[in-house]
């Protein structure tokens, strides 16, 4: 029975991925306009960074000594001083698309950083009063699943699903390519958001963080639930709009019998560099964008900095991972919206820094020279002092 299940959970899986893969690879041959506003463009010089050593961290991704990098912007006092774009082995949603050559219109997977967008929309949402607060307990939107409302799970709040903290049984610990894995059974179920619910409560929620794109598929149903919007369409008008980003892919699970279309609010995204760059400025201008306040600084703060410990290595904001980077053994608080296959944005609010790096290392976790490396090794020693 156990070896049908998984054999039921696999087909359906690879039926979802082929029905994603055909939709998704129209995405490449899209028109999409390179015309910018908000991004403001400089010089290294001017922005007091060394331009000998950052052209050499440009040699070294060309001659993959850090491999598969696809895209690097550095943006130095809100000014955007480097942008440089590779070609790489790349894929769509775990779908190989062979080489591709990067360009600055190139839409790219985020994965992960899907998260942090998602996040956002909760922000924003909260700050048009369409949901109350951070604070609010989940069941006030689903009163559907009123039979899960029990014990410890009566406590759930926004901020738990925020924070990755919701106390419920769940492991994205083995390859996604294992059936086992809570985020793949959540992707094959006919209700994802009963499944998610339904784990067993193994910590009191707020209490101890365990990685769970669950709680992002939720945070998006929120979305929907308060809106009347999927998220990708509350992102275009309410996030994305203002930011000036018209061109994005937001990939949806295939649907099954008995399960409408649903968006993979974890992992789905697809962006250009740059725009992810400005998603970015959102965060360092302290939720403002050409004179208009889309997130409240309070919101921005409590994003970045973190709300629960994770290890001895950080801690966890609302859907942003914060680091302590050592670069000669000097830390560095970082927040950072992180993406399977080293896609990242890194926040150094001290510094007045944003990098965004884009690569094709997607479940490769053991990689030396990746995105934090070039951190190390090239960015911040181009800081002068």
């Amino acid at each position: 029975m156990i070896r049908k299940s998984i054999k039921l959970i696999l087909l359906t899986a690879a039926f979802a991925m082929a029905s994603v893969w055909n939709t998704a690879k129209a995405q490449l041959t899209k028109n999409i306009s390179s015309a910018e506003k908000g991004i403001v463009t400089g010089s290294l010089k001017s922005a007091g960074m060394d331009s000998i050593r950052l052209n050499a961290m440009t040699n070294t991704i060309i001659d993959q000594l850090y491999p598969n990098i696809h895209s690097v912007l550095i943006v130095k006092n809100g000014t955007l001083v480097y942008e440089q774009y590779f070609t790489g082995n790349d894929e769509i949603w775990g779908n190989s698309i062979g080489v591709v050559k990067h360009i600055k219109d190139s839409l790219h997977d985020v994965r992960s950083i899907s998260k942090s967008v998602v996040s956002a929309c909760i922000g924003v949402a909260i700050k048009q009063g369409r949901i109350k607060s951070e604070a609010q307990k989940i069941w006030d939107f689903f009163p559907e699943y009123k039979d899960l409302n029990t014990g410890e799970k009566s406590n759930i709040t926004i901020k738990h699903l925020l924070t990755m903290s919701v106390g419920l049984e769940w492991n994205e610990n083995i390859p996604y390519t294992d059936p086992a894995n809570s985020e793949i059974q959540m992707d094959a179920s006919v209700d994802p958001i009963r499944f998610i619910l339904s784990r067993p409560v193994v910590a009191t929620p707020g209490t101890v963080w365990n990685y769970n794109g669950g709680c992002t598929q939720v945070l998006a149903t929120i979305i929907q639930k308060t809106t009347g919007m999927e998220v990708d369409a509350f992102a275009k008008e309410h996030l994305f709009g203002p930011l000036g980003i018209s061109d994005f892919y937001w990939t949806k699970f295939s649907p099954l019998p008995g399960r409408k279309d649903i968006l993979a609010a974890a992992s789905g995204l697809r962006l250009r560099s740059r725009d992810m760059v400005k998603f970015g400025l959102l965060y360092m201008n302290k939720g403002i964008w050409n004179g208009k306040v889309i997130l409240s600084e309070k919101w921005i703060a409590d994003s970045h900095n973190p709300q629960i410990q994770r290890d001895n290595s950080g801690g966890y904001g609302y859907q942003f991972w914060t680091w302590n980077l050592s670069v000669n053994n000097k830390s560095i608080p970082l927040a950072v919206a992180v993406g399977n296959g080293d896609q990242r944005i890194f926040f150094d609010h001290q510094n007045d820094l944003l990098v965004v790096v884009t690569a094709g290392n997607y479940n490769q976790w053991t990689i030396k020279n990746n995105s934090e490396a070039l951190l190390k090794d090239y960015i911040y020693p181009a800081l002068k002092k």
